[in-house]
């Protein structure tokens, strides 16, 4: 099966397909893609022929045809416009003149299946399946941060070599190192690297160097950089590009290959009809859209171009029931001893296909008097609906990939390749699913509906207040509880003999509700953080040292944000296994102050001292000198660009200063840092650990301006230094 297609300008496509040969390119040249039109409401009448009569006069139309399709889930099958283009890049200008047509009302008529990406409309139309057959080759290039603000570079990396020296040398050793591995994909740190090696060829007179498998190609530009917003965060997508005969994937614009492996890709590849090269720059939610894109086609469902969802009618009272998340227990701040740690498995999964949510059948019609939804009184119709045929086989496709891992890792000599190409396919999925629920609220979804979204919330809701109610009857105190899991504790007040084992809760619990409900950890004990300057408890800190193994979960502190330097994670955590052997704050401090004279004596390498922040405006935008606006205005001196979205990383040197000297970029090499800043960031760090013990950043500077002597007994446990 190909593993990647181009599209020429000319309307040819090249299917190329990897063999034991080498990859192999086929020419299709009668590809048409196809859009439709249709009324926009099943009320309205609209006579489609005088737009047929235009589309048929257009030199960029191949053929028209009146064909039966449903143009939603909710509607029955009616008679579309089929429109076959000639070129897949005149299809959305062709696709808006239908709704200019001065013969038509606007607004009465819709578009169908146009915004699709080109690679995913080629597999969807022509019913073909990307997966590669054989085992893909990669190659991969990177360049330094500095290098990137040039138009040309004079260090390159292939693979784990490093190469310097003009751009006649480094050129020659990517085309050495292409002709030797001839990759399938090229993984690039910034797909920047395409241009600029073809612009390095240009200036230097090369001619003959191309990364092209096809010889009248060099490359193609398919998008342009963008910045964009996603539930608030501020996100950057760089300028996307197509080298014939192979797939790229660029390391700073890919969420799937970052977050598990080409493994993972792969899976994703065969379930959604995105070839790798699509797969790995698309979103958790372009994946699942294309996932429920393919079922709407089996279905003869074709895609409305803009959702036009309007939200069903709700008197006040159920908008304000509507209007909640999750249910919490709010965290009880403190070490607590003997903790268990209950998850419900894929819980907003299992409700969309245990309790048949979906946008077909939400609120439906046929059944109005009908209260399924507790506390919304919502209907749901009897008839199934598609989006559990579209989660079902991945959450079953998932736990039996994860007994499958289990069974490895338990096995005498453990196949850890196998478990990798496990684990990320595993992990693919679990992100697909985590996605699910939030996108039904989404209002760019092409199949979602908030009514969805405050169903699958009602449910879940009513399952923790029945699993912590059934956990409390059985003699368990609930210490924490937040969407789907479930932290416990002994009940104090009841007797052992008197309290249900946990498994038997469970398995109680998960029969009454009709989810999973697994036992995930044991904890010799967790402590639950405070929100800084409040007594109420972090919904998401937390850190606790797992039973019986020799390791801490950790969320949300320090050592789990990837902005903290190395160095401050370091002794984080070294004073995260003095609490746990000693329970002792007094030998926190103890390695605090350590840490402090090392700071201050110009013990620490530098290196361990960089911060990576992501960057959420342009440098205009901010209106205090940050140490991240320090950093921006050093990088402008410097050439280069960091888009809002990107990271940019650096070191303190001088956090009194107010200019750019206030810091040093991480590839400048800096040599000084500022002491006293990376002081503050040590005791928050601190904090974060003692505070759940009832130490402020008061108490731990107090107690480090105090002169005193611990006894060895303290350290009873620790490795001492």
């Amino acid at each position: 099966m190909p593993f990647t297609i181009d599209f020429l300008d000319d309307g040819r496509v090249l299917e190329w397909d990897v063999t034991a040969d080498g990859a192999v390119p086929t020419e299709v040249t009668n590809y048409t893609p196809r859009f439709f039109v249709a009324p926009r409401s099943p009320e309205t009448e609209v006579d489609l022929t005088p737009l047929q009569r235009l589309y048929d006069r257009h030199p960029d139309v191949a053929s028209t045809e009146f064909i039966t399709r449903c143009p939603g889930f909710r509607r029955d099958d009616t008679t579309v416009l089929a429109v076959d283009v000639d070129h897949v890049e005149r299809l959305t200008a062709l696709a808006c003149q239908a709704r200019q047509l001065p013969t038509l009302p606007i607004g009465d008529v819709a578009c169908f299946n146009v915004d699709f990406s080109p690679e995913f409309r080629y597999c969807l139309e022509t019913d073909l399946d990307p997966t590669p057959t054989q085992e893909l080759s990669t190659l991969r290039f990177s360049v330094p941060v500095a290098e990137t603000a040039g138009d040309s570079y004079s260090e390159f990396t292939i693979e784990d070599e490093t190469i310097t020296g003009s751009p006649a040398v480094i050129l020659s050793a990517v085309q050495t190192a292409l002709d030797i591995h001839d990759p399938d994909i090229l993984v690039c740190s910034t797909s920047e690297i395409i241009p600029t090696l073809y612009a390095m060829a240009h200036e230097a007179n090369i001619n003959d160097f191309t990364l092209s498998r096809w010889p009248d190609v060099e490359y193609q530009q398919l998008a342009s950089q963008s910045t964009y917003s996603s539930y608030g965060r501020v996100g950057h997508s760089p300028a996307r590009y197509n080298v014939p005969g192979r797939a790229i994937i660029d390391e700073s614009n890919t969420f799937f290959y970052g977050e598990t492996n080409l493994d993972g890709v792969l899976d994703l590849v065969s379930r959604s009809k995105k070839p790798v090269q699509e797969l790995a720059w698309a979103s958790i939610g372009n994946v699942l859209t294309a996932i429920q894109i393919c079922e709407a086609h089996d279905r003869g469902v074709v895609v409305p171009w803009h959702s036009w969802r309007h939200e069903f009618f709700k008197p006040m009272g159920t908008l304000h029931d509507a209007d909640r998340g999750g249910f919490v227990f709010a965290p009880e701040v403190g070490l607590h001893e003997d903790v268990h740690e209950l998850d419900f498995a894929s819980l907003y999964p299992n409700i969309i296909c245990s309790r048949h949510v979906s946008p077909d059948v939400i609120r439906c019609p046929c059944h109005r008097d009908r209260d399924d939804v507790p506390e919304l009184g919502y209907a749901i119709c009897d008839e199934h609906g598609y989006l559990g045929d579209v989660l079902q086989p991945l959450i079953d496709d998932r736990e039996a990939i994860k007994a499958t891992i289990r069974r490895e890792r338990q096995s005498e000599n453990p196949d850890q390749d196998r478990l990798s190409k496990l684990e990320g396919r595993s992990d693919a999925l679990k992100w697909i699913l985590v996605a699910c629920f939030g996108y039904q609220g989404f209002n760019n979804a092409k199949f979602g509906r908030i009514e969805c979204h405050e169903a699958i919330n009602a449910f879940a809701r009513e399952i923790l207040l029945t699993a912590k109610q059934q956990l409390e009857a059985g003699g368990w105190h609930v210490v924490h509880g937040i969407v789907d899991s479930i932290w416990v504790v002994p009940d104090p007040a009841v007797d052992d003999d008197q309290r249900t084992p946990l498994d038997v809760l469970v398995n109680e619990i998960s029969t009454a509700v009709d989810i999973c409900l697994e036992y995930e950890a044991h904890y010799e004990w967790v402590a639950f953080v405070p929100q800084r300057d409040r007594e109420t408890g972090a919904l998401t800190k937390y850190f606790g040292k797992l039973s019986g193994e020799e390791k801490f979960k950790l969320r949300g502190i320090e050592a789990r944000q990837r902005s903290t330097p190395s160095f401050i994670e370091a002794v984080q955590r070294d004073c995260l296994a003095r609490l746990d052997a000693t329970r002792l704050p007094e030998v926190v401090i103890a390695r605090l102050e350590r840490a402090i004279t090392e700071l201050h004596a110009g013990m620490v390498d530098v290196e361990q001292l960089v911060e990576r922040n992501q960057v959420s405006k342009p440098l205009d935008g901010y209106t205090q000198y940050t140490t991240n606006v320090a950093a921006l205005d050093r990088a402008r001196e410097q050439g280069l660009t960091v888009h809002p979205g990107q990271n940019i990383s650096y070191v303190v040197v001088d956090d009194e200063k107010t200019s750019r000297d206030r810091v040093a970029l991480a590839h400048e090499a800096p040599e000084t840092y500022d002491p006293a800043y990376y002081e503050t960031q040590l005791v928050r760090a601190i904090e974060s650990l003692l505070s759940p013990l009832g130490w402020d950043r008061t108490d731990i500077r107090r107690a480090l301006a105090e002169t005193h002597e611990l006894n060895l007994t303290a350290f009873t446990g620790c490795e001492l230094d």
